[in-house]
């Protein structure tokens, strides 16, 4: 029995493989009897052989057993690749040993309006065996992807190459692969809501205006759904509004393709406020926060409005000094009432004073006479308002010749608790 054992260290977004050689190379070939393959948690062994690119009943050796090893390992399907065989006069049989990789990405279909998901997982997983509708972030699989799809467009005579990107969230961890067709129009032309009311749909329609005529994405009516069209239920108190996946229907094709697409909603309760409660609120007492807070009993719970009180609250302390404090809204929900309670907790954190102003870009004779102006003097509690209110309000001419515009900037120093305030004048044209 002859073994060879493969590692697979990731390098940037190559697999690098490495071969553990012998010193007597094997140059002879025999007739492939069987493949075996262990380890496997989620392929069958007739994926992989597949995969491999060996064929039962036909002559192979130490060179192609190699080359699957090595085409198995680039595609950044396992981590660790082992494999043995043993021969006779009748022929070889190949046992491989596999770890496979667990770190797979899925993948997103942003505009293949021709087909439905499983019709492209099914074309493509007939193509590439070991392909199951996700991918690891390295190795050829992601290009294999493409250069299939491709080839599908083109049996289909539908213009347009296939590109894809990594899509992640600030700066995270790849969270999917977007495959688009690029170099071919998919547009938008009319959207409707099922599962919307006629008291919803208005609104609706009025936030997806926009969309129309615009290239149509999956990703991008994600993005809608998220941030247009669901406040429109979370202003109406529907919190555990739902929108399913966007459906496009292509009404048009040719040199451009237009689709219609449907948003549908699941509502959900419509809860009604039982009351708000503060806690933690030290510097304020809650009858001061409250006047900020328009939720009020027995209305429906428009926590989009909420969201902007919450803002206000922010803004409110940053007039004291505590410049980080924020608040945490948890709802406390009763379904079978459909009504809803908050307590508003609120984390002040720490007070920051006024540190050092500095004024440029005037001569310093009109700089003097405007730090006299200015009346929140160092160790005083920072008042985030007060720049703007001193421009608006008590700013008073200083002798200045021509037009300025003015950008006050703050430098935070956490360690000292201080806001330093640099007033930088521009000259106006």
């Amino acid at each position: 029995m002859i073994g060879r054992k493969i590692r697979f260290f990731p390098l940037l977004l190559i697999s690098a493989l490495t071969i553990a050689q012998t010193t007597q190379k094997a140059q002879i070939s025999y007739k492939l009897l069987s493949v075996h393959v262990k380890g496997l948690e989620h392929f069958t062994e007739d994926q992989v052989v597949a995969a491999s690119g060996l064929k039962l009943g036909r002559f192979a050796g130490e060179e192609e057993f190699k080359q699957a090893a090595q085409k198995l390992g680039e595609t950044g399907m396992f981590t660790q690749l082992n494999y043995t065989y043993k021969y006779s006069t009748e022929g070889c049989e190949l046992q491989l040993q596999v770890a496979e990789n667990d770190k797979l990405i899925p993948i997103v279909f942003d505009n293949f309006v021709w087909f439905s998901d499983d019709e492209l997982l099914s074309m493509l997983h007939a193509r590439v065996p070991l392909f199951n509708g996700r991918v690891p972030g390295e190795g050829h699989l992601t290009d294999q992807i493409a250069e299939v799809l491709n080839t599908i467009l083109e049996e289909k005579k539908l213009a347009g190459r296939v590109e894809y990107m990594a899509s992640a969230s600030h700066d995270g961890p790849i969270e999917a692969y977007d495959y688009k067709v690029a170099m071919h129009a998919v547009v938008v032309r009319n959207m409707d809501f099922p599962g919307a009311t006629a008291e919803e749909t208005p609104a609706l329609q009025a936030a997806a205006k926009p969309l129309s005529g615009q290239d149509y994405l999956r990703t991008k009516m994600q993005v809608q759904e998220h941030f247009n069209f669901l406040p429109v239920y979370y202003a109406r108190g529907y919190l555990k509004a739902q929108f399913a996946e966007a459906q496009a229907k292509v009404i048009q094709d040719g040199a451009q393709t237009q689709v219609d697409v449907s948003f549908p909603v699941s509502p959900g309760l419509r809860y009604k406020v039982t009351d708000v409660q503060f806690a933690g609120n030290l510097v304020f007492p809650a009858e001061k926060l409250r006047e900020l807070i328009h939720l009020k009993p027995g209305e429906p719970a428009n926590s989009v409005e909420l969201a902007d009180d919450l803002q206000q609250l922010h803004k409110l302390y940053g007039t004291k000094g505590y410049l980080f404090a924020h608040v945490e809204a948890v709802p406390n929900m009763d379904d079978a009432a459909a009504t809803v309670g908050y307590q508003l907790n609120m984390i002040e954190e720490e007070m920051y004073r006024m540190g050092e102003l500095s004024i440029d870009g005037v001569p310093p004779e009109n700089a003097k006479k405007m730090l006299a102006q200015w009346q929140m003097k160092k160790g005083d509690p920072y008042d985030s308002s007060y720049p703007q209110r001193f421009f608006s309000i008590m700013y008073r001419d200083f002798g200045l010749h021509g037009s300025y515009d003015v950008a006050p900037k703050e430098a935070i120093n956490r360690q000292e608790k201080t806001v330093s305030v640099t007033l930088h004048f521009v000259p106006r044209g």
